[in-house]
């Protein structure tokens, strides 16, 4: 896989720090920018000031569920952000929870190296498309 013309800028939001320390790693030696935070709080904040192109936001983390801060972190956004939920949860919970609150997508932990880069590349391609006409 090249190496990514424009770096696509990516926040990871996830309480587990391995994990966090694991996805940064893996995406920055696919070429991706990547931003990692710990915390559900403070989300809208960032996305305002880092204007990332993709927002890989875990499900289960303390204080607000990954849904609800993409509720909120939605309105600071970019309109070109991307969020996806990101969890260990089973596909189909995962799913369902992506439909429900308005997530551009989903990828499961289970997702890694090579395979997580390309989803997340498929993600930001498609969200850069010219929206198809009504017709």
């Amino acid at each position: 896989m090249s190496e990514i013309e424009n770096k696509i800028r990516v926040l990871v939001v996830d309480d587990d720090v391995d994990q966090l320390m694991l996805v940064e790693r893996t995406l920055h030696s696919y070429g991706f920018e990547i931003r990692t935070h710990r915390s559900s709080l403070g989300v809208s904040n960032l996305v305002r000031t880092v204007m990332p192109d993709l927002v890989l936001l875990d499900v289960n983390i303390p204080a607000l569920s990954g849904d609800k801060v993409l509720a909120l972190a939605r309105n600071q956004a970019p309109s070109t952000t991307r969020f996806i939920l990101y969890s260990a949860s089973d596909e189909a919970r995962l799913r369902s929870l992506s439909l429900a609150s308005g997530a551009d997508g989903y990828i499961s932990k289970s997702v890694q190296g090579e395979s997580l880069a390309r989803k997340l590349i498929s993600i930001y391609k498609k969200s850069r498309l010219p929206a198809a006409s009504a017709r």
